[in-house]
């Protein structure tokens, strides 16, 4: 019978054809991670589980920022030893030892101390956050959206059955009876608190139909106003399309909700009236509005009515004809002193004329006629102008004033 053959040693020789068992893994991975030295983690404690008579207590120890949490077993000579009582919800750091259980295939921590995260410390931590997101542009006014006048719905986070809800709720619905709320009741305090709001703002921001998102809790302890001085939270608000309304707390309490939130309210009273207006308001706006229009119309209907009574008085509005009755007149005028001018003009031409006709006919021909001339033309026309051109017995045309007749020449005897 053939002997096995013998396991790759390392994870990269392992094949489809030479595979780890489950077992040699959790081996591996328990030989790995006990190289790993001491160290100091922090985190919520979410879970304390001590029973009495045993040595050993056991802690479940979560991510202040995401949803992720470890096992911690520590003694309880370890715990009993700290100056305040630990308690679920507390923030610590812890020095402890990672081991990995082979059998489960689950990492563990086990502690050897744990020291509270005092709120000193904490406010320096919440400070520096705040530079970090300062610097990066979260708290700058112009990125903050201005909140709409009447929203159609208003989401609005809140903790369960709690006295905030209420107070917005009622102060808004006094304010403006038809609006509407869309509620999302989540824990407002401790580990789920950042998840929890975080999913609810998420799911308001998704609504098209909600128009401003209220985030809103009651005072608290400082520790119970540390979820809304998140950093994932922060930049989910940061990240809303939907403007989100702050109302964390008294008027003292400045998370950092209220430096990355368009809109500040110091309590969850001024968030309610801060998101809708105030109908009583509204409606004696309104009516002022409305009694000024009239008073601006009556002024405006009394100031054209004086000027038409104005109007009307002129003597041309008096007597409409009169414009009329000086326009004609005045081109009676005209038309009979172009007429006098035009038959001036024809009367000067006609002297001229005249004038012209007695030039000409005194420079006539016929004129000369006219005083006993009379003028001797050859057969042809030609003007007999010398004796030498007549020939005898030639028949020549003589023209006198009134009428012609022939002659002939009578031969000059010598």
């Amino acid at each position: 019978m053939s002997s096995p053959q013998p396991l790759p040693e390392r994870a990269a020789d392992t094949t489809a054809e030479k595979p780890w068992p489950v077992r040699l893994l959790s081996i591996k991975i328990s030989e790995y991670v006990d190289k790993m030295s001491a160290l100091w983690v922090e985190g919520q404690v979410v879970q304390v589980s001590r029973r009495p008579g045993q040595a050993t207590a056991y802690l479940t120890l979560r991510d202040a920022d995401v949803d992720m949490s470890l096992n911690v077993t520590i003694r309880t000579a370890t715990l009993d030893a700290m100056p305040v009582p630990l308690s679920e919800g507390a923030r610590v750091v812890v020095q402890a030892k990672p081991t990995f259980w082979t059998k489960r295939g689950t990492l563990n921590l086990d502690a050897r101390q744990i020291r509270p995260v005092g709120v000193g410390e904490l406010l320096a931590r919440l400070e520096h956050l705040k530079r970090v997101l300062a610097s990066e542009g979260l708290f700058d006014r112009d990125r903050k959206r201005s909140l709409p006048f009447l929203p159609r719905k208003v989401g609005l986070i809140c903790g369960r059955a709690s006295a905030a809800e209420k107070d917005v709720v009622e102060n808004a619905r006094r304010r403006w009876p038809a609006v509407q709320f869309e509620i999302r009741q989540v824990s407002v305090q401790g580990p789920n608190a950042v998840p929890e709001v975080s999913a609810a703002l998420r799911e308001l921001d998704a609504d098209r139909s909600v128009d401003v998102i209220v985030i809103t809790r009651g005072g608290g302890s400082f520790e119970d106003l540390l979820p809304f001085s998140n950093e994932s939270l922060v930049r989910a608000v940061a990240d809303s399309v939907t403007p989100v309304v702050s109302a964390i707390g008294h008027d003292v309490d400045t998370p950092l909700l209220d430096f990355v939130a368009d809109v500040r309210a110091s309590t969850p009273t001024d968030a309610a009236k801060l998101i809708v207006p105030d109908v009583m308001e509204q409606r004696a706006a309104i009516h002022q509005t409305r009694l000024r229009v009239c008073r601006a119309l009556t002024s405006r209907i009394h100031d054209e009515r004086r000027l038409l009574v104005s109007l009307r008085s002129r003597p041309v509005m008096a007597d409409p004809r009169a414009m009329i009755t000086a326009r004609r007149q005045e081109l009676d005028a005209l038309t009979d002193r172009s007429r006098a001018r035009v038959l001036s003009n024809v009367h000067r031409a006609g002297d001229q004329i005249n004038h012209l006709r007695a030039q000409v006919q005194a420079l006539s021909p016929l004129s000369t006629l006219e005083r006993g001339y009379a003028v001797v033309q050859h057969a042809d026309g030609r003007i007999v102008m010398d004796r030498a051109e007549v020939d005898p017995d030639e028949l020549l045309r003589v023209r006198v004033a009134r009428g012609d007749f022939g002659v002939r020449p009578v031969s000059q005897r010598s």
